[in-house]
């Protein structure tokens, strides 16, 4: 009896010890912290193949095999990055067990490459850490830098697709959309060159901002015209127009601008061909001027697909005119005369505090219906048919508030172009 009991107390000590021993190597050897599975807006980021369908607001999700430290887990050790610039995209870091959630701070650019990366830095709660993680992405679509407030595609309506500046219940006349200037842009709004208008209310907002862009696509028909086109404008020049003149040899913008006593004044980017800039005889503010040929000038501007930017950056307080994403002209309000109020310059207004004008951006006219300022002009009124309306095409207007990059500009055209 007593040696039954001695085997059985014997055995007894072997067991606690092999559960001690058991445990004990536990504590000593955890689990190595591996990814399970990572993904964007539901799209496998952890596949074969780098997605290029990814919503330009992802919420990016890296699922672990065991529980993170929080603590482990900062910007420096998980970063996204924009490809074509190497800037860093701002992003909210949230840890929940063993799932880190990355979610950019706005909407990230279309069409663009981007990199993921999640470094040794983070840990487990058991203290193993993470094996480096690289990973790329393509958001959906063709390029576009972040930070749009407004574009218009017209996709069959005027709607703004990123924004909110719709045309009113009758701010749309005489539009028809048809095939734009590639398959993968899509539709056009097309414009009749006698009455057809858009008109977007709330204009003001769009251009009363410091730094500024403008891009779009246009294509004119001279088909019956005799005119130059006013393709578009936010009360003219008390905001902002487009226009391109009756001889396809050049064009010109012209915008409302702040003063630094808040007084505001009107510029004009004046492009025609063989242009000068203050180099070679013209303006002393325009530091920089392409010369197009006539020939090339009207190649450009008649019955072709022309890729249009336009940028203000407050700080330089410079003005530039790109086509097709090539620079063609920029001036420097601080190469203004020594007295001139323009070089107080401090980014755009709206300036049409005038019954003449209203605060709706045309596409189409110099300004909206509503507006009487030319009325009685028969190439300002809108009512006159042979007024300069504008006929042909125009697609994929974007607005930023903000100075949009060279190569930003040069990346939007080769992405879009026919």
């Amino acid at each position: 009896m007593k040696k039954n009991q001695f085997l059985f107390l014997f055995f007894l000590v072997l067991a606690s010890g092999a559960l001690i021993f058991n445990s004990c190597k536990k504590d000593e050897d955890p689990v190595d912290l591996s990814l399970s599975s990572l993904t964007a807006s539901d799209i496998d980021l952890n596949g074969a193949t780098s997605p290029s369908n990814i919503p330009v607001q992802p919420v990016i999700k890296a699922t672990f095999n065991v529980n993170i430290d929080p603590a482990t887990v900062t910007p420096s050790s998980v970063s996204l990055m924009q490809d074509y610039d190497a800037a860093n995209i701002p992003v909210t870091i949230d840890v929940l067990n063993n799932v880190i959630t990355i979610t950019p701070n706005q909407a990230l650019g279309s069409g663009t490459l981007y990199k993921l990366n999640m470094t040794a830095a983070i840990k487990s709660t058991d203290a193993k850490p993470l094996s480096n993680i690289d990973r790329t992405f393509t958001t959906a679509g063709t390029f576009s830098p972040a930070g749009m407030i407004a574009h218009w595609t017209f996709e069959d309506n005027a709607n703004d697709v990123v924004g909110s500046y719709n045309p009113s219940a009758n701010g749309i006349v005489d539009i028809t959309y048809v095939a734009g200037r590639n398959s993968s842009a899509g539709k056009a709004a097309k414009f009749n060159g006698t009455t057809s208008i858009i008109e977007i209310p709330n204009g003001d907002q769009l251009i009363n901002t410091h730094d500024f862009t403008l891009s779009f696509w246009v294509k004119t028909n001279s088909e019956g015209i005799e005119h130059g086109h006013f393709v578009m404008g936010l009360g003219a020049f008390f905001g902002l127009q487009f226009e391109i003149f009756g001889g396809y040899d050049g064009a010109k913008f012209a915008f409302q601008y702040e003063m630094g006593d808040g007084t505001t004044a009107a510029e004009d980017m004046w492009f025609p061909s063989e242009a000068t800039d203050a180099s070679n005889g013209g303006w002393q503010g325009w530091d920089y001027a392409k010369s197009l040929t006539i020939e090339q000038m009207t190649a450009k501007l008649k019955d072709n697909w022309l890729h249009v930017t336009y940028i203000y950056e407050a700080t330089s307080k410079k003005g530039t005119l790109y086509y097709d994403g090539e620079k063609m002209k920029s001036f420097d309000f601080n190469l203004w005369p020594e007295e001139d109020i323009k070089r107080t310059a401090v980014g755009l207004k709206y300036g049409g505090q005038t019954p003449d004008v209203v605060n709706e951006l045309a596409f189409g006219f110099v300004h909206s219906r509503a507006g009487t300022m030319w009325d009685s002009e028969p190439w300002g009124g809108y009512d006159f048919p042979d007024a300069n309306h504008f006929k042909g095409q125009l697609d994929d207007i974007k607005v930023f508030h903000k100075a949009i990059t060279p190569t930003e500009v040069q990346l939007m055209y080769a992405s879009e172009k026919p």
